[in-house]
């Protein structure tokens, strides 16, 4: 890779950051870069921009690749005058949300993007408000517009245009599918998002770097733990915090308990919409036991607010360690009974077998991350592509499955809860004694930033955050797996028919809070 690297010319290495290799290199080779890595296989994971007034320059935009090598970060500076760089859309499909949503938000132009519509920032916000500036009043109201998206269109004899949402029966966040069908037959989706935007990237600029953890834990309420881990490991590398073994293991555990609880409820959620709801109410009685007892031993049932930098700030001691294992042997039992009936039901097996197909190709090609690219034949796991501890010392098995339907979202599901309750066993067996905090202390180097990818239930979570001159919090990105996962149901489902798009939509499980912000 350095040798590919080496032939970039003007590349320098960019020693403000930390957690992944790093490199500067001039507007002009932000493209030449993304090339010569795509030629050798990498996957662009994340792509951002940020502010750099504060440091007495213009922009910067920045470009995160996952390789068998790890990942590595791409920054070219922009000058305020021209904040223009050379997109990378033609070369990775992930860019182009990346880059609709640098435009919206921060202003910055990339060249060569053919779709660059609002995206996140709706087009009834002034064109020139973008909130990710530093100029930007967060609190002040902004006039409404006038504007209209330009959805996709396919015409000719006998299609015609079904909208879905943005507003939808039951608990769902609101996002917006717009189908093109001939009769039942979907030719076309587009998806369209933004309408849960919080303003959360803004937010965190306003919060010290401790409360900016629960924040990050409401990025995705039902990836809580990951998502403050995530952002905790980002702040840790560029603080330089060593972290007590005993709080990586706890914050292990509870990363593992988040995945299991939500992998029974996707199973039973799944069943349901093949209309076998027996398997809904079953699975959801499993979760609530998962819930129960992390109510019980952490004093939350989702665990939020647990995880802080430096650690954790709950130490429920080993003999919590009885109860969640009552609870997990009871919880397996039950288990494969349901998965039983799961496999021997036939109308179960008639819905979801060659149902909502991503294949191996386009979930490649969109850089599909978590269990929508294992069960489409990619094995991309950060527990084993960059483990840290626990889980440099219990490694995962990475379960991965090739037909790409939904049944194959189904079953990694199944495989991954089963794994899942093996190394909950394995980390309360292995849980080291100590500490389970240590003080994030000193101030942070203007300019420094920390990068950090964790694997959430969902997928691969990645956080960079970097200190204004001031040691605070100048930029916080976050990237739930939503925001490059979302792109894969607009894939499976073209051919399908239109009955058969909850199906679909709930096996993917993409969170709508995660990809808006």
């Amino acid at each position: 890779m350095r040798k590919i690297l080496d032939m970039i010319p003007g590349l320098k290495p960019d020693d403000s950051q930390s957690g992944a290799g790093a490199y500067v290199v001039p507007r002009d080779g932000f493209a030449a870069a993304a090339k010569a890595l795509k030629d050798e296989g990498a996957r662009l994971a994340a792509e951002w921009a940020s502010d750099d007034t504060p440091f007495a320059e213009g922009f910067s935009v920045y470009a995160a690749y996952a390789s068998r090598n790890g990942y590595l970060i791409i920054r070219s500076k922009l000058p305020a005058a021209d904040p223009s760089f050379p997109s990378l859309a033609r070369k990775f499909t992930a860019a182009r949300r990346f880059e609709r949503q640098i435009h919206s938000l921060m202003g910055i132009t990339p060249l060569g993007n053919p779709d660059l519509r609002p995206w996140i920032k709706h087009e009834d916000w002034p064109a020139d408000a973008y909130p990710l500036r530093k100029t930007f009043d967060a609190g002040q109201s902004l006039p409404r517009v006038e504007g209209s998206y330009g959805w996709a269109r396919a015409e000719g004899e006998g299609v015609y245009e079904i909208a879905v949402g943005p507003v939808h029966a039951g608990v769902i966040e609101p996002g917006h599918f717009r189908f093109q069908s001939v009769g039942e037959d979907i030719i076309n989706l587009e998806t369209r998002f933004g309408y849960v935007h919080k303003g959360i990237e803004k937010r965190f600029e306003e919060l010290s770097w401790t409360d900016a953890a629960r924040l990050a834990g409401r990025v995705s309420g039902d990836s809580t733990a990951a998502h403050t881990l995530a952002y905790c490991r980002a702040v840790e590398s560029m603080a330089g915090v060593a972290v007590p073994e005993r709080a990586h293991w706890m914050r292990g555990l509870m990363v593992e308990m988040e995945r299991l609880a939500n992998h029974l409820n996707d199973i039973g959620a799944i069943s349901n919409d093949t209309a076998f709801s027996f398997l809904l109410h079953q699975f959801s009685i499993l979760r609530e036991k998962v819930l129960r007892v992390c109510a019980k031993v952490f004093g939350h049932r989702l665990m939020m607010d647990k995880i802080m930098p430096g650690g954790v700030n709950v130490d429920p001691g080993d003999k919590a360690a009885k109860a969640i294992l009552e609870t997990i042997e009871n919880v397996a039992v039950e288990f494969e009974r349901l998965v039983r009936i799961y496999e021997e039901n036939p109308s179960v097996e008639d819905r979801v077998y060659g149902t909502g197909v991503l294949t191996a190709e386009a979930a490649a090609e969109i850089g599909a991350v978590g269990f929508v690219a294992r069960s489409s034949g990619l094995a991309l796991d950060c527990r084993a592509d960059s483990p840290f501890p626990p889980y440099d010392g219990i490694s995962p098995r990475i379960i991965v499955l090739n037909s790409g339907d939904v049944h194959a979202r189904a079953w990694i599901r199944i495989e991954e809860a089963r794994e899942s309750m093996r190394l909950i066993r394995e980390i309360l067996e292995g849980m080291p004694a100590g500490p389970v905090s240590t003080p994030l202390s000193g101030v942070f180097k203007a300019g420094s930033s920390g990068f950090s990818a964790v694997e959430g239930w969902r997928g691969e979570i990645i956080y960079w955050v970097q200190a204004g001159p001031d040691g605070l919090i100048n930029r916080c990105m976050a990237r739930d797996p939503s925001s490059v996962n979302w792109l894969s149901i607009e894939r499976a489902i073209k051919g399908n028919i239109v009955p058969d798009f909850p199906l679909c939509n709930k096996s993917f499980n993409q969170s709508y809070s995660g990809n808006d912000l």
